[in-house]
């Protein structure tokens, strides 16, 4: 078996242990969640005597033990408690009587309707003061409920006996079929709102409803929702030292649905056609002085209304390079499936015709092969680990990626590639801006011998290795980099803060790597260029910022071009 082979199978062996650890790891993690969440509710809410309850507690002065040591005021003072007075008001802001001695509430009761009464301070006129007084003569209480007496709370401004007796709020009216979630108590606030769970979670634990509702200081809400823009078109242009000069004009959907035709132009004028089905629609064009690009691309994030999902592209793509000129036509179809929030995989198969045109020089075989038409036909599978905080310019978390490729057809060969990225968050300010973020990354690929040279791996420019100019190390043969099948890179990069408003950052970095024609390093050629740079986020131009970087190569093979300075501007509206 040749050395492609056995490195095939051994980038395989690593994938398939990768998942199977991710695998384990995820099922430990909700076992473990199950199990404890299981055990912590079946202890609180046990129903046990007194005098088996925490043998080794202690008994508060309602005949309830507690374990030794556990501390029950934090939870009497806690929000939602009838215990909890905040400046002579508990939680549902009703009076307080003076003597109070909390009973279990049974059930509900109708509130006597608050009555003004006058008080005559000498200073000041007349002043509405709600009270509470006894009911009136009409109102008779019902028989079959049973009512809570609270010692006297005193009596108001004409001598008459404060009302105080409460019940038990309603218990939440949850939506026909509803079952709540396991761990929830079927009680809730006074107001019906959010749920007390239970077994509550630390000091603010909610252990009972809180009595004191009046009704005289609920209100009706009315909540009006409006769905967010879905549409976007943009347009912006860059220029950067790979690329050249480009221009983008970008329209995008986020809620599109093909199956939604108009049925009048009044459905096309006010964005009702073709819209409603939370699939993807994008059309971008960026033409450019040495790339250009057309792609339309379709998404369902649910195929099928599964958890399965698909994307479908066609583009045409179109380089000059140094040494020949490249134009790309074909279309991809994939399908991914997401195994954990963090963990996805995914299959596709990529169709091409690549047009190889105006060699800069002739003599060299691996490019005279392959001018004119090739068509290209592949299928992959990937499987990506990702928990980056965010993907664009992330600041903590992960990123690991093996990707498998198999080539048909004209060509005969397999691909892999495995890209790790890791990012450490070192420091930042108590409003999580200023953050100091230390990354490191590490990418190698390996190809079969039959790959033609336009699908070779190559380095050098300021996406893959600083210091040195686009795809301008590497072999090279008769004064044309080819590229090679084998490619290792690596890059550790320090980013902090220089303005208050992050509006200006600081980079230093070390970049290395290599492209080579086996899987053999030649140490000597290794390239090492460490640098500095900044990242200026101008809000006007889009959300790339502008980067500036400088890299001075410390070691490299002499055939490779170095570049000092590398830059990238971009604009979007």
């Amino acid at each position: 078996m040749d050395r492609s082979g056995k490195l095939l199978k051994i980038t395989i062996a690593l994938g398939f242990a990768t998942v199977v650890c991710t695998g384990w790891k995820t099922a430990a993690a909700e076992n473990w969640g199950v199990s404890n969440n299981h055990s912590a509710q079946t202890q609180w809410n046990s129903q046990v005597p007194t005098n088996q309850a925490y043998q080794n507690g202690v008994q508060n002065q309602n005949g309830m033990q507690y374990p030794q040591g556990y501390n029950r005021q934090p939870q009497a003072t806690s929000p939602g408690n009838p215990n909890q007075f905040r400046n002579g008001m508990p939680a549902s802001g009703a009076p307080i009587p003076p003597s109070y001695s909390y009973q279990q509430p049974v059930q509900q009761v109708q509130y006597a309707q608050p009555v003004q009464t006058a008080q005559q301070p000498a200073q000041y006129g007349a002043q509405p003061v709600q009270q509470y007084a006894q009911p009136q003569a009409e109102y008779v209480p019902q028989s079959d409920v049973q009512y809570q007496t609270y010692p006297q709370a005193g009596t108001d401004a004409y001598g008459r006996p404060l009302l105080n007796t409460f019940a038990a709020p309603p218990v939440p009216n949850y939506p026909p079929g509803y079952v709540p979630p396991p761990g929830m108590d079927n009680t809730g606030r006074p107001m019906g709102g959010a749920p007390i769970f239970d077994p509550p979670l630390g000091p603010d634990a909610f252990i009972t409803p809180d009595p004191y509702m009046d009704p005289a200081r609920m209100a009706d809400l009315t909540i009006r929702a409006e769905e967010a823009q879905t549409g976007r078109f943009q347009f912006g242009v860059g220029v950067n030292s790979d690329a050249g000069v480009t221009g983008s004009v970008v329209i995008d959907e986020r809620n599109f649905d093909w199956k939604r035709f108009p049925t009048s132009p009044d459905d096309i004028w006010n964005g009702r056609a073709w819209r409603g089905g939370g699939q993807g629609f994008r059309i971008e064009a960026m033409p450019g002085s040495q790339v250009q690009r057309y792609m339309v691309s379709f998404s369902d994030p649910y195929l099928f209304n599964t958890r399965v999902s698909m994307n479908v592209s066609a583009y045409l793509f179109n380089r000059i390079y140094r040494d020949w000129d490249e134009q790309r036509v074909g279309g991809r179809i994939g399908l991914g499936y997401r195994l954990t929030p963090d963990l996805s995989t995914s299959v596709s198969l990529r169709m091409e015709d690549v047009d190889v045109y105006d060699p800069r020089v002739t003599g060299v075989p691996q490019l005279d092969s392959v001018i004119g038409s090739n068509d290209v036909y592949t299928g992959s599978w990937s499987i990506v680990h990702d928990t980056r905080d965010v993907a664009f310019a992330p600041t903590q978390g992960h990123m690991f990626q093996i990707n498998l490729e198999q080539a048909f057809g004209q060509y005969n060969y397999s691909r892999a590639e495995v890209d790790f990225r890791q990012y450490f968050l070192l420091a930042e300010r108590p409003d999580s801006s200023g953050r100091h973020t230390l990354g490191f990354s590490a990418k190698a690929g390996f190809s079969g011998s039959d790959t033609p040279i336009f699908e070779n791996f190559f380095a050098g420019g300021f996406s893959t290795l600083r210091g040195f100019r686009f795809r301008r190390t590497g072999p090279i043969e008769n004064d044309v980099y080819t590229g090679g099948p084998f490619r290792v890179l690596g890059s550790v990069e320090y980013m902090f803060p220089i303005t208050a408003d992050d509006m200006v950052k600081g980079v230093i970095f070390t970049d290395v790597g290599t492209v080579e024609e086996s899987t053999k390093i030649v140490w000597d050629d290794f390239d090492v260029s460490p640098g500095f740079g900044l990242r200026i986020s101008v809000p006007a131009l889009g959300q790339a910022p502008i980067a500036l970087d400088f890299a001075f190569p410390v070691n490299h093979a002499d055939t490779d071009e170095t570049q000092v300075f590398s830059f990238f501007v971009g604009m979007a509206r």
